[in-house]
């Protein structure tokens, strides 16, 4: 029996864990880790709000976390218009699945931490039974509070909440060596013919990473088009990928899609809807939710008020993500995307 049971170490999960454990070292909580299972498709780039919200629980990254090379720009890419704007980014290139393992080092040793993938979830009396399985063997636990910081396939929220449904992307990523050619340390890509959303492509080490989010129907098929005309683009050729990944990824719609959940079951990161659905940024709005769900359950004792205290905590960051959704709506407009990159307003100009 657990007073809190955490559904993914990612850094939503892990800094719950974290902040949950140093507020009251007498909860039984158990973190339940599935990355050995289903990794996560990411950029690795850190953004100065994450860099702010780790700030506040006063944690630096370390250098280990930190890959080469470092930008303060990104190429913006219109592959159909063959138009190039440079902006300036202020983000650290990191590790990422690194950073996720220093992130659950940081959790004190009362906190529980199983490699296991969590399969059923059912209500029962006060609490909650879940079921995990790791290498082969299920495992029957009992929770009194369970919180979702599973990401965009979220057991808890799809099984609990299954009328709170998003609008989800296929994310794919493939890794490569760097190729002959001059390319920018990171790029984000558009392009209409093969997705209605954005790609990228960032140098970490010896390591060329491209990804994109792309719709579910004939996604591997929009993925092999668009990173062709990436390659011609650039007047290169990617060979043979060292390694592939894909997962779901959140894209909000609307206010509702920001869901925290209710009655002894949360959600935080990307499980509750916390990503900018015009970047896909989501390490900012996954540690400041779990920082705040942490102070909402070491601060009330009732489920309801828990709930009250997380949704009013989150508020800001609600609404702060709400404003992402027209700006994605005008970045993903061709005719609007051309106007804008097309006059150069806040691009950098051309030091040739």
């Amino acid at each position: 029996m657990y007073d809190v049971a955490i559904i993914g170490a990612g850094p939503a999960g892990a800094i719950l864990a974290y902040e949950l454990a140093k507020a009251n070292e007498k909860l039984k909580i158990l973190l339940v880790d599935g990355s050995a299972e289903h990794g996560k498709v990411c950029g690795g780039l850190l953004s100065p709000d994450a860099k702010g919200v780790l700030a506040s629980l006063w944690l630096s990254v370390p250098d280990s976390v930190l890959t080469s090379p470092q930008t303060a720009t990104v190429d913006t890419i219109d592959l159909e218009r063959g138009i190039t704007r440079v902006y300036g980014r202020d983000y650290l290139n990191m590790d990422r699945a690194a950073f996720d393992s220093w992130l659950v080092s940081l959790i004190p040793d009362t906190v529980e931490i199983k490699s296991a993938r969590c399969i059923s979830i059912d209500r029962s009396g006060e609490g909650f039974d879940i079921k995990l399985k790791s290498a082969g063997k299920y495992e029957q636990i009992i929770a009194s509070i369970v919180v979702g910081a599973d990401g965009a396939s979220s057991i808890v929220r799809r099984t609990l909440f299954p009328d709170k449904k998003t609008y989800k992307y296929v994310s794919i990523q493939e890794w490569y060596e760097i190729p002959n050619g001059k390319l920018p340390v990171f790029s984000c890509i558009y392009d209409e013919k093969t997705s209605d959303s954005c790609s990228w492509t960032i140098i970490k080490e010896n390591r060329f990473i491209f990804g994109g989010a792309f719709l579910k129907d004939g996604c591997r098929a929009a993925f092999a088009e668009q990173k062709a005309r990436l390659e011609k683009h650039y007047g290169i050729t990617l060979g043979t990928p060292q390694r592939q990944e894909a997962c779901l990824v959140v894209s909000p719609r609307r206010y509702g899609d920001f869901f925290v959940g209710e009655g002894g079951a949360y959600l935080v990161g990307e499980a509750a809807g916390f990503i900018s659905s015009s970047s896909f940024e989501g390490i900012s709005s996954a540690l400041s939710s779990g920082k705040m769900l942490a102070e909402a359950i070491s601060t009330e004792s009732d489920k309801q008020k828990i709930a009250k205290k997380y949704r009013k905590k989150t508020r800001v960051m609600r609404l702060k993500l709400l404003l992402k959704i027209p700006k994605m709506k005008i970045l993903t407009s061709p005719t609007l995307r051309h106007v804008i990159m097309k006059s150069g307003v806040t691009a950098k100009k051309s030091l040739s």
